[in-house]
């Protein structure tokens, strides 16, 4: 991207320490172009634009302890707001996270959430990270191969080689393969398959991996995660 357009994303200081230079590079160029062009031609682009980033704006990179990565954002109207596999409250909750809240409540015992916003989880540390940061109306993976996977790559990256004791949850093939680079003598990684309605009841259901997490945490002398979520009343519109 031009440093103008660099200058205005509203990226938390300490991933943008981090990660920022990528920003500049010709494959974001390359993707800013595109994005500009598919806005020009009418396409409504999913998040919102100040929402982007919205996954690094919630959890600076000193304070992740878990990483869950997605795939794409939901490509419905109202639904996408930068948090992997959350929606903002009031907006039902897709299946992939129902079933996420059926393996919360039957591993650690937390009662279901009214909502599916997870900003409370990115508050205490788990970077809610899609692979792919935007996407367009009724089209699923619109932005795969435009660009977005290089800079997430490099984010997994900087994560692996800068930080130690972190737990990565990896559900589904394509979150496993771009988990490979992590040094599993450095980090814990927890493999799943993904919580889709179409996979889930072949491992999902049943892994264990909010536990784990915690009892990796608390190994390591780190602050266990609540996977219980406020009322919707408490969290912001």
């Amino acid at each position: 991207m031009p440093p103008s357009d660099a200058d205005r994303i509203q990226l938390e200081p300490s991933w943008k320490a981090r990660v920022g230079d990528y920003l500049l590079s010709e494959p974001m160029r390359q993707l800013a172009a595109f994005l500009r062009a598919r806005k020009a031609a009418g396409a409504r682009i999913y998040p919102p634009g100040p929402d982007i980033f919205a996954a690094f704006d919630a959890c600076p990179f000193d304070a992740t302890r878990v990483v869950i990565l997605g795939q794409d954002p939901y490509h419905g109207p109202g639904q996408a707001h930068g948090l992997c596999f959350s929606v903002r409250p009031g907006v039902p909750v897709p299946p992939s996270l129902d079933n996420i809240f059926k393996e919360i409540a039957r591993d650690v015992g937390a009662p279901r959430p009214n909502h599916g916003c997870l900003l409370p989880w990115a508050r205490q540390g788990v970077l809610l990270l899609n692979a792919v940061l935007t996407v367009e109306d009724g089209r699923a993976g619109a932005h795969q191969g435009k660009g977005w996977e290089g800079f997430t790559d490099h984010v997994v990256d900087v994560l692996n080689r800068e930080r130690e004791g972190l737990v990565f949850l990896l559900w589904g093939s394509y979150a496993q393969a771009k988990g490979k680079v992590i040094d599993t003598a450095r980090h814990r990684v927890l493999k799943a398959p993904h919580p889709s309605p179409l996979s889930a009841h072949r491992g999902f259901l049943g892994c264990g991996h909010f536990s784990a997490a915690n009892q990796y945490l608390a190994r390591t002398g780190q602050r266990r995660i609540d996977w219980t979520l406020p009322p919707r009343a408490t969290l912001p519109a």
